[in-house]
């Protein structure tokens, strides 16, 4: 006959010795402390109470340690889902991702996105365990982890990266182990989440199915990401040209005054008529019309610096704005845009070509007008006067005058 402690002391011997993972060994161990402290020493029970208890424990031990981790998945996945839906913007979500990834993994060294389409991978994201962000430190190789991993739209598990075939060609792979996940919606592989790890081995079965489920909530995210801004861009797009339209431009005028307003730099508007364009729309019709104004679009947007600001104001009329330029520029820029269109020889469908001349109005902020409302009115006014005083010429608005104040005058005899 034993003790109740003599028998929990038992028990504890034998955990110690058992070959449960260190984890769950320890919770057991500090539940049979709890008991053996709870526990008076005067009642005696036969030795099978000892094998009795210690599988009840262990039993109940692991069936608290598969809570504990659903709960602990639960609270990721929470967090997860909280956390891609709260941007609808896609660099916001492809870092949101990779920072999730991340926190997922014990011993976590990167984890990167490439987004997948025509065969071709594009990078889209990254973090280093030290903090670094979007830093491309890896080109994906035709018969490397990430192409596999698209093409065969399937997880693949590289334990030690050091002694795989995937990375034979590799001069100095990483030391560690890596898995790389498609983001698939539906059949279509949408991009690859790569995670690598300072150490070799598999990874856990929890720690698949929280990087799966992420890579699912990924994909959807990334889809929704895609449509916001493919209907923000039909939103602010002039539906002829494929010019930015009205709204767009009042938002890009608005973010250049306030960027000017910082810096110091004024930049310029220039408003534009085609000239001949009437004639064009009387003469052949609408529809040629249209087609027209597309190639001189076209043409002017291939014109101008990746900077500058081309829309349609409305008609024929363009509206331009040249960030950190002041009228000097601007003349130069419209000059340039002059002899673009003078070259474009359109074909009309009598087999005649037209050739689109432009004048124009150029105001400066903040000479000219400090808001956008004014800046538009002072490069119309521009446009105005050249179209009938110099038409083909573009014109710098006049200047405010300010402010009339009546004359003092000494009315003393």
């Amino acid at each position: 006959m034993k003790s109740r402690t003599g028998i929990l002391r038992e028990a504890r011997i034998r955990l110690e010795k058992s070959d449960l993972p260190a984890d769950e060994r320890n919770k057991l161990l500090d539940l049979l402390h709890l008991l053996t402290v709870s526990l008076d020493d005067e009642a005696f029970v036969d030795d099978n109470f000892a094998h009795s208890l210690l599988d009840a424990i262990q039993e109940n031990g692991r069936i608290l340690l598969v809570v504990e981790q659903q709960a602990a998945e639960l609270d990721a996945l929470k967090r997860i889902t909280r956390n891609l839906t709260s941007s609808l913007e896609l660099q916001e979500v492809l870092d949101t991702v990779v920072k999730e990834a991340l926190a997922l993994v014990k011993d976590a060294l990167d984890a990167h996105i490439f987004l997948f389409q025509d065969e071709k991978l594009v990078f889209g994201a990254s973090i280093k365990s030290n903090g670094e962000k979007n830093i491309v430190y890896s080109i994906p190789r035709q018969n490397g982890l990430t192409f596999s991993v698209a093409r065969q739209k399937k997880v693949i598990i590289v334990e030690d990266m050091r002694n795989d075939p995937i990375y034979a060609d590799l001069p100095a792979p990483e030391a560690g182990s890596i898995i790389g996940i498609p983001l698939m919606m539906g059949t279509r592989v949408i991009g690859v989440m790569n995670l690598a790890r300072n150490r070799v081995g598999a990874f856990s079965q929890s720690e698949l199915r929280l990087l799966t489920l992420l890579a699912d909530q990924a994909a959807i995210a990334i889809i929704n990401a895609r449509l916001h801004a493919a209907v923000s861009q039909q939103a602010r797009s002039d539906v002829l040209t494929n010019l930015p339209n009205r709204r767009a431009l009042d938002q890009r005028l608005e973010e250049e005054i306030a960027h000017a307003s910082h810096s110091g730099r004024p930049f310029s508007v220039v408003m534009m008529d085609l000239d001949g364009f009437k004639v064009v729309n009387d003469t052949y019709g609408h529809d040629v019309g249209d087609d027209v104004l597309r190639a001189v679009a076209s043409t002017m947007a291939q014109s101008l610096r990746s900077t500058d600001f081309l829309a349609r104001y409305g008609g024929d009329e363009m509206t331009l704005i040249l960030p950190e330029t002041d009228l000097p520029q601007a003349s130069f820029v419209t000059r340039k845009l002059q002899t673009q269109l003078h070259n474009l020889a359109h074909p009309l469908p009598d087999g005649k070509t037209v050739c689109m001349g432009v004048t124009g109005g150029i105001a400066l902020f903040p000479k000219h007008a400090d808001s956008a409302p004014g800046l538009l009115r002072a490069a119309d006014e521009a446009l105005y006067r050249a179209k009938r005083y110099s038409r083909g010429n573009f014109l710098p608005a006049i200047e405010p005058t300010g402010e009339l104040h009546p004359v003092e005058t000494d009315d003393t005899p």
